[in-house]
């Protein structure tokens, strides 16, 4: 199973079949309530590590995501253009974001994972 790593701002980023997706996490979904608009970047975008790769708009607020490593975005989710709500039916399922490359996978090393996430005080 692999492995889940998470930021304080409520980023998850996961490796599956040897590429890495980024997508906000379940309580981050639920403290924004009804997601109605998602912006993402071009393929082909890269971030810093803390820069703005995205913004999820709800019926609450405008909420940025982070980039919570260095990355670049190789795939977005065109299905959120029409169902911007499938972040919140599965926001680490099929709600992802963006399917990306790392710059430096060692990075990861400085996220939380799901047990220190899930201890965190949200």
């Amino acid at each position: 199973m692999a492995t889940t790593y998470y930021s304080k701002n409520h980023e998850y980023i996961r490796e599956e079949d040897g590429t890495y997706v980024l997508g906000i996490s379940e309580f981050a979904q639920k403290e924004l309530g009804d997601i109605t608009y998602v912006e993402l970047p071009a393929v082909g975008a890269e971030f810093a590590g803390g820069d703005v790769c995205c913004t999820v708009e709800s019926v609450k607020a405008v909420a940025e995501v982070y980039a919570p490593v260095a990355l670049k975005a190789v795939a977005v989710n065109e299905a959120l253009e029409d169902r911007p709500e499938l972040v919140n039916e599965a926001a680490q399922g099929d709600g992802w974001l963006l399917k990306v490359e790392l710059v430096d996978a060692g990075a990861l090393a400085e996220l939380m994972d799901q047990a220190a996430y899930d201890a965190m005080e949200k």
